[in-house]
């Protein structure tokens, strides 16, 4: 038995000392603890303190784009709807988990609704003014649709009835809280382009009178006008944005296929163009007659930056360029949280009672300028001052 050898671990193992070994590892072995939370987070807030909204208006732009939107906030959350088509309410309802439900002839008993802080008013153009109004006549804080209606007299009116209630006004230009907008306006501002000298802008889609959310549109009683109010808004209001100076004049001429009967009632497109004290211009063109397009260019001193599509739910194309050098692309976030954060904005100055960063005021100021364009096709391109 050459080479046998009895050691110290045998001798261990023999005398079963070896588990006792094992017992005092695995006592030492780390147990999971639970901690305090530490550091700040961006966290949403409990179900119970979120602020809750009625949806007013349950078409196609409300179920695809803000109900999502609202499910992703931080700090609201649904807690009725508004509809005069209670099962497609009670649908939605059953998906969402709400389980109040009211229809145009008793939104006024919203009033008494104790689950209900704030009202988001998605309907046609020409029934936002009145729902504002009924809202803030019940106690409620409104996020109305842009435009904000359909003529300065109605705008104005529903701010009043907002000061009348002490409650907050906001009008939802949501590309406002849309990252890849908002970066272009801070390099804007930085001076990244130089000086600001033109802006250029285009926004349009080809309507179909036989599709639903398309055919009320073409109805001015509706609509209050035609694509200016619907999409060429977004190129005026990003104007108005990166040059930040009050117009002083403004010219316009329609563009209309002749003889389509799409448009009796409303215009088929329109093309304007704004002055502004500091010599800076800016031109646009709205269009219910072209392929979809949202595309806006700013051009400074030194370099442009362009988007196209500037405005879309989901994508948003950025380029930078300066003189003589590639193009560069730029990409500062995801577009689909413009929605959450237009949502938890209004809730955070809700809650504050102070005014939202796309209040009242401001789709008033665009209503005012939308109806000085229409002056102006109307009299084939007159300059009309602001």
């Amino acid at each position: 038995m050459t080479g046998f050898r009895i050691d110290r671990r045998s001798l261990l193992v023999a005398a079963g000392g070896l588990p006792l070994m094992a017992s005092a590892a695995s006592a030492a072995t780390p147990k999971a603890q639970g901690q305090p939370l530490a550091g700040k987070f961006n966290l949403p807030d409990p179900p119970k303190e979120r602020m809750r909204w009625a949806v007013v208006g349950l078409g196609s732009f409300a179920v695809g784009q803000m109900m999502p939107g609202f499910v992703a906030s931080s700090h609201a959350r649904m807690t009725a709807f508004v509809s005069g088509s209670p099962d497609k309410a009670h649908d939605l309802g059953a998906r969402y988990g709400v389980s109040k439900f009211y229809d145009y002839s008793t939104f006024d008993r919203i009033a008494d609704d104790k689950e209900i802080d704030a009202v988001y008013i998605a309907l046609p153009v020409a029934l936002h003014a009145e729902y504002t109004i009924r809202a803030f006549k019940a106690g409620k804080h409104v996020l109305c649709e842009k435009p904000m209606a359909s003529t300065v007299a109605e705008c104005e009116a529903m701010i009043a009835a907002a000061r009348a209630a002490n409650r907050q006004l906001g009008i939802a230009y949501r590309v406002h809280f849309e990252p890849n907008n908002m970066d272009a306006i801070k390099r804007l501002r930085a001076g990244e382009i130089g000086d600001l000298r033109y802006f250029s802008g285009e926004a349009g889609f080809v309507a179909n009178p036989d599709y639903p959310p398309h055919k009320w549109r073409l109805r001015k009683a509706l609509a209050g006008g035609g694509s200016m109010y619907d999409i060429g808004i977004y190129a005026l209001n990003a104007a108005l944005w990166a040059v930040d100076e009050a117009p002083v004049s403004v010219s316009a001429v329609y563009s209309t296929p002749a003889n389509d009967p799409r448009f009796k009632e409303v215009e088929g497109g329109v093309e304007w163009r704004l002055r502004f004290p500091s010599g800076i211009s800016a031109q646009g063109a709205s269009s219910y007659c072209w392929t979809y397009a949202t595309r806006q260019r700013f051009f400074g001193a030194e370099g442009s930056i362009s988007m196209d599509p500037a405005s879309d739910y989901n994508q948003i194309n950025t380029t930078m360029q300066h003189a003589d050098l590639t193009p560069v692309t730029l990409r500062a976030g995801n577009p689909a949280v413009q929605f959450s954060a237009q949502i938890d904005a209004f809730c955070m100055a809700a809650a504050a009672n102070q005014p939202h960063q796309t209040p009242g005021e401001m789709g008033l100021r665009d209503i005012r300028i939308i109806q000085a364009i229409y002056q102006s096709a109307d009299a084939d391109g007159q300059i009309v001052r602001l």
